[in-house]
């Protein structure tokens, strides 16, 4: 997963920004992203605050590691059981 090079809290203050009437176009070009990123973020993480956000994040690496740790012991598994499988 590609990291993003700004904060939670830049990305809340973004889109408060946006809630408060500013532009998208405005806001897209003072941070340098494409308004879809801007829109991107608006999808996923509007009506959260910081707090929120950070345990979004963390549960999202979790979440990513419990999955890594799924595939490893599924293709453990998947080994022992070809190699108990031959006659010898």
């Amino acid at each position: 997963m590609k990291k993003t090079k700004f904060t939670e809290s830049q990305i809340i203050k973004a889109l408060k920004e946006e809630e408060t009437g500013r532009s998208v176009s405005d806001i897209s070009r003072e941070l340098g992203i494409h308004k879809q990123t801007f829109y991107n973020w608006k999808k996923k993480y509007a009506g959260m605050n910081g707090d929120q956000l950070k345990r979004l994040k963390e549960l999202e690496d979790e979440n990513r590691r419990l999955k890594q740790m799924y595939a490893d012991a599924a293709l453990d598994n998947k080994m022992l059981k070809d190699v108990l499988s031959k006659k010898w």
